[in-house]
């Protein structure tokens, strides 16, 4: 398949030895070791801010460490440039693909290129190097219009193009569909038979038990373990991680639901949705689940006036409402959690405290002027309502980690009053102790009296959380699990995938 030059025998096909990077009041990293062999997979874990970014971003040369070197085949070398990376065989696929979508498949692929374009020729090896990894993607096809596993695909092949020894996958199943991911995880075993050493990073945690030889877990910019993976279990990575047990990773639910809070009949956009109706109880989590395509988040975006219904009808407390915008569904009561935060939910560059204020301002306002001691009140009290971990209120929202950006939108929503909350991928790209305190917060909304409509690409998140689950496909609700107790995770997929359901 590809001709991978031999390691040396004894000797890491990688060895990063005694890596450390100071940033003004933060040790990133301290005397880190870590070994990669060929024909291995390594998962690398820890909670945001252990140190795994860092210490990739040296690796690629995208950062100069202050300290400790790193040898490939036994051989010293230095990156202070990522393209000095890439020459000697480092490929990094981020989470946050670097196609350029305005470009197709092959030159997207051959962009790194020198001399004179080949069209032919490039077109040819294109659709021969992504037809070795088991997929058929039309080299011609504009990258915009692939989906996110086939984007990877691209990647994965362009770093086979260029000759890469080393592949690092950063996050790389978070927007992935079921079926994408089981391609992924042939793919990687693929590769690894081949001779190819990978880092495989990721907070789902089943993943990196299933998919890895070892586990290197980063704690403090420390490393705190390094494991054998057929000899652990969950519990020994979620203690090396965060240096405790979690006491039952999803809070249980207290006490019965109340009157119907949400209610939703015959929802419709057109090729979109079609004819949704269910209910939610105050103090209930009610879970949209499904394959990517379903319709689940789009029925979320409905509800919170991002989109406009054709039809059907949204009552909130027996109230028939109809959100033309966020803003109006949540002066009507209902508020929209993203699926990304970051470019539709957050002002990345504003400070956390406008960003908690910015949709609240009214609430402050004295005779037009702003209450600056009220806002500041306010905010100092969500902040530790929820928990989010801030050293000070001028501090930039993208300076937080995945954990406290998405609870500083919890606080700005928690202001808002509203009785309907809609959460679309709650958890993505946030690490397990983030996770846990997200759980409880959810749980303690219910316990308040609020309604909670959930979307999650995560089972294990929707059976450990939902009250009630219910299964999207084609755009429709196709079953219905009311009691969660005995469910197994194959029950759901088999109705979401065209099975009968039960």
């Amino acid at each position: 398949m590809m001709d991978l030059h031999p390691t040396t025998p004894g000797i890491p096909k990688l060895s990063m030895q005694r890596i450390s990077k100071a940033y003004p009041g933060v040790q990133a990293l301290a005397d880190v070791d870590l070994d990669l062999q060929r024909g291995e997979i390594l998962g690398l874990v820890g909670e945001n801010g252990a140190g795994k970014s860092t210490l990739i971003k040296i690796l690629a040369g995208a950062t100069n460490p202050d300290a400790g070197e790193i040898l490939i085949d036994g051989r010293a070398y230095h990156f202070d440039t990522p393209l000095a990376a890439r020459r000697m065989g480092i490929a990094i696929i981020h989470q946050e693909m670097s196609l350029i979508p305005t470009l197709s498949v092959w030159e997207n692929m051959y962009l790194s290129r020198r001399g004179l374009v080949k069209r032919s020729a490039e077109i040819a090896e294109t659709r021969r190097l992504v037809k070795l990894l088991g997929v058929e993607i039309d080299p011609t096809k504009i990258c915009r219009d692939l989906s996110v596993g086939e984007m990877q695909v691209v990647e994965i092949a362009t770093a086979l193009r260029t000759r890469s020894q080393i592949l690092v996958l950063d996050e790389p199943t978070t927007a992935l569909s079921n079926r994408e991911t089981e391609r992924l995880h042939s793919l990687l075993i693929k590769l690894r038979a081949e001779g190819m050493a990978i880092i495989f990073i990721s907070h789902r945690l089943e993943e990196v038990l299933q998919w890895t030889d070892r586990v290197h877990v980063l704690r403090d910019g420390q490393t705190e373990r390094i494991f054998q993976t057929c000899d652990i279990k969950r519990g020994d990575l979620i203690r090396a991680m965060v240096g405790e047990d979690l006491a039952g990773e999803f809070p249980s639910s207290r006490g019965a639901p109340g009157p119907v809070c949400l209610r939703v009949s015959n929802l419709c956009r057109e090729h979109v949705v079609r004819q949704v109706s269910f209910h939610v109880k105050s103090g209930e989590i009610v879970a949209l689940t499904g394959l990517v395509g379903s319709g689940r988040s789009e029925v979320l975006r409905l509800l919170g006036g991002v989109d406009r219904a054709t039809s059907g009808t949204i009552e909130v407390h027996g109230r028939t409402i109809r959100p033309k915008t966020p803003r109006d569904a949540i002066q009507k009561g209902i508020c929209l959690l993203p699926e990304d935060r970051k470019s539709d939910g957050l002002f990345l560059k504003r400070s956390v405290r406008e960003n908690f204020s910015l949709p609240n301002l009214h609430r402050f306002a004295r005779w037009g002027f702003i209450d600056l001691s009220e806002e500041s009140k306010r905010f100092r009290h969500f902040a530790e309502q929820i928990k989010l971990a801030v050293d000070r209120e001028e501090r930039q929202a993208e300076t937080l980690s995945g954990g406290n950006q998405q609870k500083l939108l919890f606080a700005r929503w928690l202001c808002m009053g509203c009785d309907v909350i809609l959460l679309d991928e709650p958890t993505r790209g946030i690490d397990v102790a983030a996770r846990y305190e997200i759980y409880q917060l959810v749980r303690e909304l219910t316990e308040a009296g609020k309604a909670i409509v959930m979307v999650s690409s995560d089972l294990s998140e929707v059976m450990g959380m939902a009250d009630r689950i219910l299964v999207m496909r084609d755009g429709t609700i196709v079953g219905q699990f009311d009691t969660i107790d005995s469910l197994q995770q194959r029950d759901v997929m088999d109705v979401a995938f065209g099975a009968e359901s039960s």
